[in-house]
């Protein structure tokens, strides 16, 4: 699982990156949220790979991290219809494929969780 939420969190930052290098001259710091919700997956990642008595709660950090970025992000998502605003192919790809990340990563972390408590 520390695997996993490094390769999420590495797929989140380049998706933060390349909203806000996308957004051109100008752009809005919101376009890196995806980014520190990566790094901050990524981190915990990097601590459960250390192993010992912290990698449970690293990867219990990790899925709510995720757990808020879906949130967020569907919470973004619904309100930019009802904006109206000109920016939302770029706003509005980058807050799905972070949705997709982060609901896939918060998916298998609870599969693993499960499975671990089953062991």
């Amino acid at each position: 699982m520390p695997r996993t939420a490094v390769a999420a969190g590495a797929l989140l930052v380049v998706v933060g990156v390349v909203a806000y290098a996308a957004s051109g001259p100008g752009a809005s710091p919101t376009a890196l949220i995806p980014a520190l919700l990566g790094l901050l997956i990524a981190g915990a990642g990097a601590v459960g790979l250390r192993g010992g008595t912290a990698r449970k709660h690293a990867m219990h950090a990790a899925a709510a991290v995720g757990l808020l970025g879906v949130l967020g992000t569907v919470g973004q998502l619904v309100a930019r219809p009802a904006a109206g605003s000109d920016d939302a192919g770029i706003a509005t790809a980058a807050g799905w494929a972070t949705l997709v990340v982060c609901a896939a990563f918060v998916a298998l972390a609870v599969r693993s969780f499960v499975a671990a408590r089953r062991a």
